[in-house]
């Protein structure tokens, strides 16, 4: 029996697309595969400057479960990836991807893994984590394991691990060159963050649709409260500090970089 789509993930789903599309995570430029589907991202990952992956462009897909964000999403490589982390055909192995199950066998703890508390931003903070932090204790690519430690262990002498990444990296400078994109190469330009323009306005439309309702009904009840500030004040024509409230929201950085 297949599973449908519920209300409460698009409208999860749509809300993390937008804050992405507005304010990009540094590295990362985030599309949907097809616009009428929210459940199947596209993701485009620039290779950090100073590291290995510098002037990289790979891409992945995060595919979503109904019922996100009580269940956490699969992050797949599109692009050939040579890593511990990362399995054969793509797959990421990572704590925050990972049900969250008691589990003793796996060594994480519950808390490392998946939460609905965590969101995209914090996913990809973690991938980009992992391309340069590797996890050798449990790796999902035994081989790039043990190379890599070579690697780290004789700081940098032991060329293989580095000269696989440094062939991957420029064997994407052709399809970053048919997407039309300009893969960043220093600090200055990967910081740059910028708005992915809409391809038309129906997404806008989507966004109004699920949204209006929502803030006219909010934009109703605070009327309403100042309504009633005015009239416990006997009537005075000013409500002292205008009856407004300023709230601070922080940004979670629970990026789980904990890998398995």
């Amino acid at each position: 029996m297949a599973h449908q789509a519920t209300p409460s993930s698009q409208k999860a789903l749509m809300m993390e697309l937008k804050s992405l599309q507005e304010q990009p995570v540094e590295g990362f430029r985030i599309t949907l595969v097809e616009e009428s589907d929210l459940y199947n991202w596209e993701v485009a990952i620039f290779g950090p400057p100073n590291t290995l992956y510098e002037g990289g462009y790979f891409k992945a897909h995060i595919k979503f479960p109904v019922d996100y964000p009580y269940s956490p999403p699969t992050f797949r490589f599109l692009t050939k990836m040579w890593h511990p982390n990362i399995y054969e055909n793509g797959d990421v192995c990572i704590s925050i991807l990972h049900p969250p199950v008691d589990d003793p066998q796996s060594g994480e703890l519950p808390s490392e893994r998946w939460n609905p508390t965590q969101n995209v931003r914090t996913i990809l903070l973690s991938v980009i984590s992992l391309l340069n932090e590797p996890n050798t204790f449990s790796p999902a690519n035994v081989d790039a394991s043990v190379m890599f430690r070579k690697w780290r262990d004789s700081k940098g002498k032991d060329k293989e691990y580095a000269e696989i990444i440094r062939k991957q990296v420029m064997s994407t400078a052709a399809e970053a060159e048919r997407d039309g994109v300009k893969v960043p190469t220093t600090l200055a330009e990967y910081c740059v963050q910028t708005r992915v323009p809409s391809q038309d306005s129906s997404s806008d439309l989507l966004y109004d649709d699920l949204y209006d309702d929502d803030m006219e009904e909010e934009d109703e009840e605070e009327d309403e409260s100042e309504m009633e500030s005015v009239g416990e004040a006997g009537g005075m024509t000013s409500v002292e500090d205008g009856g407004m409230s300023t709230r601070h929201y922080d940004d979670q950085d629970d990026s789980g970089n904990e890998e398995s």
